[in-house]
């Protein structure tokens, strides 16, 4: 199951050598991909509805700022593989149950350039 979205912030990287040590923004394409063991009574794994809105109120809290005043951000970069570290462990604790569980997030900063991020 996947779901995608999208949200728009700016960030800097701190001790950078190059051009993004300056503030600047990205419209952020964000795919998160769930994973079930097993299907619910109705024949769904979670439903798209509920993994969207679960999505979007977390990326609520990030569009539209400056990502690095936003903690974690304020004390780490905020990188795309950070971003995406983040924001698979935040989406695990609001959707992972004993039948689903959050099994990666891929994050486009561009649409040329995406980062994946899952664990095992």
């Amino acid at each position: 199951m996947k779901v995608v979205t999208d949200f728009a912030a700016a960030h800097y990287l701190r001790g950078y050598d190059g051009p993004c040590n300056r503030l600047h923004g990205h419209n952020w394409k964000i795919e998160v991909e769930a994973t079930a063991i097993s299907l619910d009574k109705v024949g769904m794994g979670i439903d798209f509805k509920d993994l969207k809105g679960h999505t979007k109120a977390l990326l609520d809290k990030l569009d539209h700022y400056n990502l690095n005043d936003i903690p974690p951000f304020d004390k780490i970069n905020p990188t795309a593989e950070n971003l995406a570290c983040f924001l698979f462990t935040e989406l695990s604790k609001t959707v992972n149950d004993e039948r689903v569980r959050i099994s990666s997030i891929t994050i486009w900063e561009t649409e040329r350039a995406c980062v994946r991020y899952e664990e095992e």
